[in-house]
C-alpha cells in the first residue's frame, strides 16, 4: 500500500476556511476541494485546530486529493475521541485522511502543560486504539519533536519555517519520513505591498514563544522579531512576489529536503478566505 508521502505529491494548499462546522457551507467547500485536485495539488491541510470530521465533505467531493489536519490540538480532543474519528473515516475513505498533531501554544491552551510529555502519552494512546503511526504526522518544529515524528508518525509538517529549518529538519529526519513544511504565500510583486500583507499575517505568531524560539535558534535576532518583523524575518517566512518569484522559494523548500510544501495563500481578506484565483496562479506556476 502507498504511504502517505507517496500519496500527496510535491504540492498541497494549507487554508483554514476549508472547514467549517456550518452545513450550509459544504456545497462550497466541496466545489472547492474539487477544483484543487483538478489542478494538481496533492494534498489539502485544514487549518486551525481542525478534527477528523472537517476533512469529510472535502473526501467526499474527490477521488484521491488526501485531506490532512494541520493540526489538532491535543488539547482540544482527547486521544480515544481522535481514534474513533479517524476510523470513522477511514472506513469509508481508506488511505486518504492524515491525522496531523501538534502541542498548541500556551497562550491558547487552557490546560497546556509540560507539552512534550503529553504529547508522547497521546501517541501512545493513540498505538493502543489502533491508529497507525503511519497516518500521523506532527508539527515538529525542535529538534527533541522532530526526533519523535520520525519514531513515532510518517513525518513532520513544520508551520512558519524557513528552508534553513527545512534542511535541518530532513537531516534529523532522515531520508524516510514525510517533510512538509507549510510556507506563506503573497502574490504581489511590490515589496512594500507585499511585506505589509506578510507582517499583517505574521503579527499573531510573534507573540507565540513556540515561533520565536524557533526563529532565534535559526539565527535571528530579538531585533528581528520587533516592529513586525524584520525584512530579513519577513523574506525567510514568506515566498512573495511573482509567479516565477514563488515557484523559485518553492523550490529552495524541495531543495532543502522538503518532500512536499503546503501553500498557504495570504491576500489580506481573511485566513478564512478561499483565495481561489490565486490557487489556479500557484497550480499554473508550479505545473
Amino acid at each position: 500500500m502507498s504511504t502517505v508521502k507517496d500519496r500527496i505529491g510535491r504540492y498541497g494548499i494549507w487554508n483554514i476556511g476549508l472547514r467549517s462546522e456550518e452545513p450550509s457551507r459544504r456545497g462550497e467547500l466541496a466545489e472547492a476541494a474539487a477544483e484543487l485536485e483538478e489542478l494538481g495539488f496533492g494534498a489539502v491541510w485544514l487549518g486551525g485546530s481542525s478534527a477528523a470530521h472537517h476533512a469529510v465533505p472535502l473526501l467526499e467531493a474527490t477521488g484521491t486529493l488526501v485531506v490532512g489536519t494541520s493540526i489538532q490540538s491535543i488539547w482540544q480532543y482527547d486521544a480515544e475521541e481522535s481514534a474513533a474519528a479517524f476510523a470513522e473515516v477511514e472506513a469509508v475513505h481508506p488511505g486518504r485522511f492524515v491525522l496531523g498533531l501538534g502541542v498548541s501554544h500556551a497562550k491558547l491552551a487552557d490546560q497546556y502543560r509540560r507539552p512534550y510529555s503529553a504529547l508522547v502519552a497521546y501517541l501512545d494512546a493513540l498505538d493502543t486504539a489502533g491508529v497507525p503511526a503511519d497516518r500521523r504526522v506532527l508539527a515538529a518544529l525542535g529538534p527533541k519533536t522532530l526526533e519523535l515524528s520520525r519514531d513515532r508518525s510518517a513525518g513532520a509538517v513544520p508551520y512558519l519555517v524557513t528552508a534553513e529549518h527545512t534542511a535541518q529538519a530532513r537531516e534529523i529526519l532522515g531520508e524516510g519520513p514525510l517533510l512538509a513544511p507549510e510556507l506563506k504565500v503573497v502574490l504581489d510583486s511590490d515589496p512594500a505591498r507585499a511585506r505589509a500583507l506578510a507582517r499583517e499575517a505574521l503579527a499573531m505568531y510573534l507573540a507565540l514563544p513556540n515561533y520565536t524560539n524557533n526563529f532565534l535558534r535559526l539565527g535571528f535576532t530579538e531585533d528581528d522579531l520587533t516592529d513586525g518583523g524584520s525584512d530579513r524575518l519577513v523574506d525567510a517566512l514568506f515566498a512573495w512576489g511573482d509567479e516565477a518569484a514563488v515557484r523559485d522559494r518553492v523550490a529552495a523548500f524541495h531543495q532543502a529536503g522538503a518532500d512536499h510544501v503546503a501553500l498557504q495563500v495570504i491576500t489580506g481578506t481573511g485566513r478564512a478566505t478561499l483565495p481561489r484565483e490565486e490557487w489556479r496562479r500557484l497550480a499554473l506556476a508550479l505545473g
